[in-house]
């Protein structure tokens, strides 16, 4: 029987392997042993009678030679990871790993080892994967630290699971800064900067970033003695960066679900009377004054009133619209979108501002406060070089530009301003924030109950009889 060439589409054929599956391109296949041995090896020779054969299992190389026709072997195609559109799936067979008990000197562990795929210079490279599961009190059995490795192999099992870039926590924050804290405001770039230098990176900078796990990290918040609510800012960095990791494919698992941190504690704040701003405001001279009195009126953080040009009062109206602000002599835009807002102005501080832009001296930005170089005002150095000086002078507590804006609202709350209206003002979204951080009076309702109890346990009110 004379055979002729077959070609069969795509190169392989599939489900063929060493199991002398009969070829299903051949319309003899079923009858003519010669496909079975063409497919000897598994999915690798095709029937092309002029090309050379590769031999199979246990064949010799005089096995039937004059009497079998040569067949061709067909090259596999391997595509290296070169991006998102071509991506390898790493998982080539189920795998359960190995388990071994490590023998220390203070206690002993179950260890386990497994294959998993990695993306070093654009390229999937199999790599073998050992980690610590637990002691021997975590896990008395073999089959119970099996149990944990099952769980650890899950995602390695799945088929869904592709291979992952590889780098150290250090090479992560490195890109990570790169291209993502980059798109953030100067003044966020600058404090998460700060938080990776001086936590994250001394403490996860040689781990691999697929290592970390949530007993690490609660460690680390533990092990930092600041604030809670520095604590707390360090875990929200850490969570945001966290996020990238997944997203960028490093890192399957999330450690920032169950963390346990220290609980808030409120600050004592410093915040002025109505009498004490009066003082401040009638002692200081100006350009001081008139930023003094803004101030207080409108409740603006400190960079809004650095950040104030002239273009953004509307004295014909009495408005004050608040567009910027200023960082460390950065103008940048202002905290949050609710910080957008326009404010109305009192008759006697338009009238004021009229008086203070006549003597105002113009500037390239347009600033209503600048140095004599044009650079708006840094706040720090306006506190500690002329407002400072000026409470000590006036025999007031030391407090900064905010306890004008904590002035403020207890103010509004004195006299009964919508929280609406004061939430506006202030450039707030958190009601709670509004009434628990930032009022510091007590309540004509809550004063007028202090005194029924007093005239009451003084004897000034008769008790009545109560019933039996």
């Amino acid at each position: 029987m004379k055979l002729k060439p077959k070609q069969f589409v795509g190169g392989v054929r599939p489900g063929a392997g060493s199991d002398g599956e009969v070829c299903g391109v051949c319309p003899d296949s079923a009858s003519s042993p010669l496909c079975k041995e063409n497919f000897a090896i598994g999915s690798l020779q095709g029937c092309d009678p002029g090309v050379p054969r590769v031999l199979g299992h246990g064949e010799s190389g005089n096995l039937r030679a004059s009497a079998i026709p040569n067949c061709v072997t067909l090259p596999v195609r391997v595509q290296p990871f070169s991006g998102q559109k071509e991506r390898s799936l790493a998982r080539r067979r189920y795998q359960r790993g190995s388990l071994y008990l490590r023998k220390g000197k203070r206690r002993t562990v179950w260890v386990a080892r497994w294959l998993g795929d990695v993306i070093e210079g654009g390229r999937v490279r199999r790599v073998h994967h050992r980690e610590v599961l637990g002691t021997t009190d975590d896990f008395p059995t073999r089959a119970l630290a099996a149990r944990e490795l099952d769980r650890r192999l899950a995602v390695v099992n799945s088929p869904n699971y592709r291979a992952r870039p590889t780098a150290t926590f250090q090479e992560f924050a490195a890109r990570w800064e790169s291209m993502v804290l980059t798109q953030h405001k100067p003044s966020t770039q600058s404090t998460i900067r700060s938080q990776i230098r001086k936590y994250l990176v001394p403490f996860f900078g040689g781990y691999q970033v697929r290592a970390i796990q949530t007993e690490d990290l609660q460690r680390l918040l533990s092990s930092v003695r600041a604030s809670p609510k520095t604590v707390r800012n360090l875990f929200g960095t850490f969570r945001m960066m966290w996020k990238s990791a997944r997203a960028w494919g490093y890192v399957a698992h999330d450690v920032t679900e169950v963390i346990t941190l220290p609980p808030r504690r409120r600050a004592r704040t410093s915040f002025f009377t109505l009498q004490e701003v009066q003082r401040i405001i009638a002692a200081a001279v100006e350009p001081y004054r008139t930023f003094y009195w803004i101030a207080a009126e409108t409740g603006l953080r400190a960079g809004e009133l650095c950040g104030l040009r002239v273009e953004d009062l509307d004295l014909q109206s009495s408005l004050l619209c608040v567009r910027q602000s200023v960082w460390h002599g950065r103008i940048q835009s202002p905290k949050t979108e609710n910080a957008y807002r326009s404010i109305a102005l009192s008759l006697e501080l338009a009238e004021h501002l009229r008086v203070f832009i006549l003597e105002w001296q113009p500037n390239q930005r347009r600033l209503l406060f600048a140095t004599r170089n044009g650079k708006p005002w840094d706040a720090n150095l306006l506190v500690k070089r002329k407002l400072r000086p000026l409470l000590l002078s006036l025999g007031i507590g030391a407090g900064g530009l905010h306890a004008f804006r904590h002035a403020n609202s207890s103010m509004m709350d004195r006299w009964g301003v919508p929280l609406k209206v004061r939430m506006q003002r202030l450039g707030q979204s958190d009601p709670r924030l509004t009434l628990g951080t930032y009022t510091h009076v007590v309540s004509e309702d809550d004063a007028r109950i202090a005194s029924q109890f007093g005239k009451a346990f003084s004897g000034e009110i008769p008790c009545p009889d109560l019933p039996n």
